[in-house]
């Protein structure tokens, strides 16, 4: 590989992208998945610093103040960003990372990588199976799974940005199909 790359998956929450990362980084060991810190509490499946940085709103807030974050984003009550030294570390020994990011922190590092990054939008194949993914998660109580279907829109419209969209209408599928962008990314 002749320099690093920036995989970026996004999606709305339920779409599936976190799913579809895990199984990219299974078959690819050489990729390196870019830990995002957030302000939400940790899920009983999670580990910190593996799946997030779980960080206090103030040391957080410390971050943005100090512009040590590629991007972030507030959403529904927590923050959520990318440490900007975990990227530069992986652009300088010539890795690939992958992000699991929302849809305005990956156009965030597209303006700030350009061509090295690459945007992939995990797009559900309908509403309906979007939100019943949500409800069958069951670790949302009714507000925010509603203040997450009303983001959706959004999602969807700025997903038409990306260089990449993927619907995952059958999990093993999509995961294929992204594996198949990768390697060509990876490859040119």
């Amino acid at each position: 590989m002749s320099s690093s790359r920036l995989i970026v998956v996004s999606a709305p929450s339920g779409g599936g992208k976190t799913s579809i990362v895990k199984e990219i980084l299974a078959r690819h060991p050489e990729l390196e998945f870019s830990v995002s810190g957030t302000t939400r509490r940790k899920r009983p499946n999670e580990t910190g610093g593996v799946d997030y940085f779980f960080l206090s709103k103030d040391e957080f807030e410390r971050l943005i103040q100090k512009r040590e974050l590629v991007e972030y984003e507030l959403i529904y009550g927590n923050y959520y960003g990318t440490l900007r030294r975990e990227v530069d570390r992986a652009v300088r020994g010539g890795k690939t990372m992958v992000f699991d990011v929302d849809v305005k922190g990956a156009l965030s590092i597209k303006r700030l990588y350009g061509e090295r990054a690459v945007l992939i939008f995990i797009e559900p194949p309908s509403m309906s199976v979007l939100e019943q993914r949500l409800r069958d998660r069951k670790t949302e109580d009714e507000e925010t799974f509603r203040k997450r279907m009303e983001r959706v829109a959004l999602e969807l419209e700025t997903g038409k940005q990306f260089d990449f969209r993927v619907v995952n209408d059958t999990l093993a599928r999509a995961i294929n199909e992204v594996d198949e962008i990768i390697e060509k990314q990876i490859q040119s």
